[in-house]
């Protein structure tokens, strides 16, 4: 069962990976591009963000995300290596949710729409993925870097929660 939770959770990583490098330069080529000035160009490039964004990227992070979970709580992994990885991950998913962001902006722009720089995407992604690659795979001890975090996220508070946020 590990196994096979370990397979769908590099598949799954490895096909969003691509996805978010690929589309940040898909963007990027196709909004240089003056064939999609066209009505025939405008709808190929929409078509293909659109499909590489919702049929490709994010099923496939959706199925990295829980599978890592699954296999968070399976193997009971608790370690300062894993947080940090955890923040990566969100990370990237503030690059991918930027990333449908223009594709949304390509798709009701109707050809006259002003794109940020897709690239950018790709700079900040791409160090992001090394960074949890070589997390997973050095497991560093991170616990000297938590001696510099302020005692107040160091330690528990011993405080009730506000009556409005208590759950049932």
């Amino acid at each position: 069962m590990i196994a096979l939770l370990k397979f769908v959770h590099i598949a799954a990583l490895s096909l969003w990976c691509a996805g978010l490098v690929a589309l940040p330069v898909l963007l990027h080529v196709y909004s240089r591009n003056n064939v999609h000035r066209t009505q025939a160009g405008f709808t190929r490039l929409r078509h293909l963000s659109h499909f590489t964004y919702i049929a490709l990227l994010s099923p496939a992070a959706v199925l990295a995300i829980a599978a890592g979970t699954v296999l968070i709580f399976r193997l009971e992994l608790v370690d300062t290596w894993l947080l940090a990885k955890l923040v990566a991950v969100a990370g990237m998913v503030l690059v991918h949710a930027w990333l449908g962001h223009l594709t949304n902006q390509i798709g009701h722009g109707d050809g006259a729409y002003n794109l940020p720089p897709p690239l950018l995407a790709f700079v900040v992604v791409l160090p992001l993925m090394v960074l949890v690659l070589w997390l997973v795979l050095a497991k560093p001890d991170l616990t000297p870097l938590l001696e510099h975090l302020p005692a107040l996220l160091r330690h528990p508070q011993d405080r009730e929660l506000p009556p409005g946020v208590v759950p049932i």
